[in-house]
C-alpha cells in the first residue's frame, strides 16, 4: 500500500509518497506535472534497478534517511539518550494532515516515546516551498543532528553553487562539481556568518541566469547551520540542511528545525531568485515597521566614528537632509563612556559627557529637517571594561579567559535574566525618545556554537517589537554576518556589507540578489576614499551603485565639492522618483558576454517598465562593449529605451551609438536576442538604461 500527496505551483510540482508505514520520500520535484499523471506510477517510475555489488533492494532516500534501513549515505537524525547512549528510532507512519497546498506527516516510535513530524507547504503566489521537521520525546534527550525534510537533488546537473565570503567580501559564489561523496558546509560561529550563507543552488545542464532548469534552497536560521549535498554510489543525490551539528547543547523534549525554503524554476537562476525575493518581501519580513516609502538613510559612522559632538552632528544632519536624506542614524558611540571599541558595551545609557541634555536636542533638530531618527545598539555583546561586566561577569557566554573579539564578549542570550535586563535598558531608551529605527549590530563570533543564543535573540527582538511596533530594526553583524530569512522575519532591512567600496558592493549586491530584494538591502554612498579598501571612486559610480538597492549615505558630506553634491542630489532624487515601483520589482541578473560587466535588470511587477544597471567593474578584453541581452520581456511588445546618464560618457567615447544619441523604440525580441549596445566607458562606472513598454 502506498499513499501519495502532491503540491502544485504554476511551474513546479512536489510529490511525496509513503510506502506502507515507512518514512516518506519526495519521489518527484521539478517541472509542473499534469493533473492526469497517476502518482502511484510517478512514485514507481523512478525506482532504480539492482545489480552486482548492491543490496537486494535500494534503501529509500527518505525525508529523514535512517541507518536502520541500510541507507548508505548521511542520516537525517542523530540522537542520544540523556546519559549519552546512541538511539536508533524506528518511526512508523501514523497519519497525515492535509491543507490547501500543504501536508503534515506524523510518525511515532512508541518504544522510545518519540514523535516526528514533517510539514510541507507550497505558496501559490510566490512559488516557494517551505519544509520543516520537528521531534518530540516523552523524556529529555540529546540531539546532535536533525535535518529539515530532505530533498532530492537532480541528477541532470553537473555542478552546484554555494556561498562563502569574509568581512567586507560577502556573498562570494563557489561552483562545485558533483561527484560521489559529500559536499559539507558548516557555520559554527554562532551566527549565519560571512563565510557560510546558508543556501545552495543546483543549476541543471545548460542553465544560466536567464534560462534552464534550476533548483535553489535556503535554511532560514541565524545561529549557524550545516549543509550536506551528497551523491550516493548509486547516483542518487540528497540535500540536507539543519542547525550546526551539536549546537543544541542542552537535553530537551522538543526540537524543531528552522524552515527550509526551496523552489524550482525552468527560467534559470533568475526564476529561483525572484521566488526568494518575492517570498521574503511579501511573506517573511515584518510589515508593522517596514516603512513605505522606504526612506533615504544617512548614517554618521564613517563621518565621526566615536567622536560625537552635538554641533558637528547637527551640521551633518543639515547637510544630509539637503542631499535628500530622510532618516538620520546615530551609530556607535552615544552611550556609556564609549570613546573607542574597548569599553561600555552593555551600558545602554546616554553618555552625559557627549549629550549633557540627552539625545532629545539632536532628535528635535533631525525631525525639524523632515527626517526620522535611528539609533545603533549591539545588545548581545559586553565589554570587559563596562559597568555591566563589573556587575554581572557571570552573564558571559563561554569561558572567562576566552579570546576577545573586537575587545568584547558575548552575553548569554539563553538566560532569561539577561534578556530581561536588555529589554528594560533598550526599551527605556526607545520609550524616552522619538526613535523609529534601530541598527542592531553583532560584531564578534560566539565562543561556542550554541543554538540557544539565536533563539534567545529572536525572543528579545520579538518582545521589543511587541512593545515598540513603530520601530523598524536593521540586522547588521559586522555588515553581512547575519543575513537569513530567520532574522529577516524580525527585521526590515539588512546591512549587506561593511564595505562601502562601490566596486565590491556591485558584486556583493549582484550575488545577494539571488535571494534578497532591493528594498531590504541597504546600500550607502561611501566616502571618496573608501575606508575599507583605500580605493577612490567617482561620485557617479558610488551614487548609482547605492541607488541599485535601499539607498543611503555613509560618509562625511563636508568632503563633497559643489559638483559632487549636485550629482548626489540628482541620483537621490531619481531614486525617490522611482522607489515606489522598484519596491515591488524583480531583480533579474543578466548574462553578460563581457565578464568585465556586472549587469542586472529591475523589472516592475506588471512588466511595464524596467531599469538596467550595467556596471563596468574591470577593463574589457575587447575594444568596445559587446551587446547586453535583456530578459523577461514580451517578444512582440515594443519598448522605449533611454540612457539615463549618457552625459557621463568620457571623452574617449567618441562615437555615437544610437542609444547614446537619443531614446529608441524597439521590440522585446531584439532586446532579448541581440541586446542593447552601450557606449564605451572606463572601469568603475555605471550605465543606467530606463525602459517602458509602449
Amino acid at each position: 500500500m502506498m499513499q501519495t500527496w502532491r503540491l502544485d505551483g504554476a511551474e513546479q510540482t512536489l510529490v511525496i509518497a509513503v510506502r506502507g508505514a515507512a518514512m516518506a520520500e519526495v519521489v518527484y520535484w521539478g517541472a509542473a506535472l499534469p493533473a492526469s499523471d497517476d502518482l502511484q506510477t510517478v512514485a514507481g517510475a523512478g525506482g532504480l534497478d539492482v545489480t552486482g555489488g548492491m543490496l537486494d533492494a535500494n534503501p529509500a532516500l527518505s525525508i529523514c534517511p535512517d541507518a536502520n534501513t541500510n541507507f548508505p549515505g548521511q542520516v537525517g537524525l542523530i540522537l542520544r539518550s540523556f546519559d549519552g547512549a546512541a538511539l536508533h528510532p524506528v518511526f512508523t507512519f501514523h497519519h497525515a494532515e492535509e491543507g490547501q497546498g500543504s501536508v503534515k506527516l506524523h510518525y511515532t516510535d512508541d518504544a522510545l516515546g518519540l514523535r516526528y513530524t514533517a510539514s510541507f507547504a507550497l505558496d501559490p503566489d510566490t512559488a516557494m516551498i517551505t519544509a520543516q521537521a520537528a521531534l518530540s520525546s516523552d523524556t529529555p534527550l540529546r540531539l546532535d543532528w536533525l535535518a529539515a525534510p530532505v530533498l532530492p537533488a537532480p541528477q541532470h546537473s553537473a555542478e552546484m553553487i554555494d556561498f562563502s565570503g569574509r568581512w567586507v567580501g560577502e556573498f562570494q559564489t563557489n561552483t562545485i562539481p558533483w561527484s560521489a561523496g559529500i559536499r559539507l558546509r558548516e557555520s559554527r560561529t554562532g551566527r549565519t556568518d560571512h563565510a557560510h550563507f546558508p543556501a545552495l543552488i543546483v543549476p541543471c545542464l545548460g542553465s544560466t541566469n536567464t534560462g534552464g532548469d534550476t533548483y535553489a534552497l535556503h535554511y532560514g536560521w541565524s545561529g549557524g547551520h550545516r549543509m550536506i549535498a551528497e551523491e550516493l554510489p548509486d547516483g542518487r543525490r540528497q540535500i540536507q540542511f539543519g542547525h550546526a551539528s551539536g549546537s543544541r547543547t542542552a537535553p530537551a523534549t522538543q526540537f524543531q528545525t528552522a524552515p527550509l525554503y526551496a523552489t524550482y524554476s525552468p527560467r534559470g537562476l533568475n526564476g529561483c531568485a525572484t521566488t526568494f525575493q518575492r517570498h521574503l518581501r511579501d511573506r517573511v519580513i515584518p510589515k508593522t515597521a517596514h516603512t513605505r516609502p522606504r526612506p533615504v538613510h544617512y548614517n554618521c559612522w564613517e563621518a565621526v566614528y566615536f567622536d560625537h559632538d552635538m554641533a558637528t552632528l547637527k551640521d551633518l544632519a543639515t547637510r544630509a537632509a539637503d542631499l535628500g536624506a530622510e532618516r538620520f542614524v546615530l551609530d556607535d558611540g552615544w552611550f556609556g563612556q564609549r570613546d573607542d571599541d574597548t569599553t561600555s558595551l552593555g551600558d545602554w545609557q546616554v553618555d552625559p559627557r557627549k549629550y549633557p541634555d540627552g539625545l532629545t536636542p539632536l532628535i528635535d533638530h533631525v525631525k525639524s529637517l523632515g527626517m526620522s531618527f535611528g539609533l545603533w545598539f549591539e545588545p548581545e555583546m559586553m565589554n570587559p571594561v563596562s559597568n555591566l561586566y563589573r556587575t554581572h561577569p557571570d552573564w558571559i557566554l563561554g569561558a572567562p579567559d576566552q579570546l576577545l573579539g573586537r575587545q568584547q564578549m558575548v552575553l548569554d542570550m539563553a538566560r532569561e535574566d539577561v534578556r530581561d535586563h536588555l529589554f528594560d535598558a533598550i526599551s527605556g531608551v526607545l520609550a524616552a525618545h522619538d526613535i523609529s529605527y534601530v541598527k542592531w549590530d553583532h560584531n564578534r563570533v560566539l565562543p561556542v556554537a550554541d543554538a540557544a543564543q539565536a533563539a534567545g535573540t529572536y525572543a528579545l527582538i520579538d518582545r521589543l517589537t511587541r512593545a515598540h511596533p513603530q520601530v523598524e530594526i536593521e540586522s547588521c553583524a559586522s555588515g553581512g554576518g547575519r543575513i537569513d530569512f530567520g532574522i529577516l522575519a524580525r527585521t526590515g532591512r539588512v546591512w549587506l556589507s561593511d564595505s562601502n567600496d562601490a566596486r565590491e558592493r556591485l558584486r556583493i549586491q549582484h550575488n545577494a540578489a539571488l535571494f534578497l530584494p532591493a528594498d531590504v538591502t541597504g546600500s550607502h554612498v561611501g566616502p571618496r576614499q573608501c575606508h575599507t579598501s583605500g580605493r577612490i571612486f567617482d561620485i557617479r559610480f558610488r551614487a548609482w551603485v547605492a541607488a541599485q538597492r535601499h539607498m543611503g549615505f555613509e560618509m562625511d558630506p563636508r568632503e563633497l565639492t559643489p559638483e559632487e553634491a549636485a550629482i548626489l542630489r540628482e541620483v537621490t532624487q531619481w531614486w525617490k522618483d522611482n522607489r515606489d515601483w522598484r519596491s515591488g520589482a524583480d531583480i533579474l541578473r543578466l548574462d553578460s558576454a563581457d565578464p568585465a560587466v556586472i549587469a542586472e535588470q529591475q523589472q516592475s511587477a506588471d512588466g511595464s517598465r524596467f531599469v538596467v544597471f550595467a556596471g563596468v567593474a574591470d577593463t574589457s578584453a575587447q575594444m568596445v562593449p559587446r551587446p547586453l541581452r535583456l530578459c523577461g520581456l514580451e517578444a512582440e511588445a515594443t519598448y522605449s529605451l533611454s540612457l539615463r546618464n549618457g552625459a557621463d560618457a568620457p571623452g574617449l567615447s567618441r562615437g555615437m551609438p544610437l542609444l547614446k544619441e537619443r531614446s529608441i523604440d524597439i521590440s522585446g525580441a531584439y532586446l532579448m536576442h541581440h541586446g542593447i549596445t552601450l557606449p564605451w566607458s572606463f572601469p568603475d562606472t555605471m550605465w543606467v538604461i530606463e525602459g517602458r513598454k509602449v
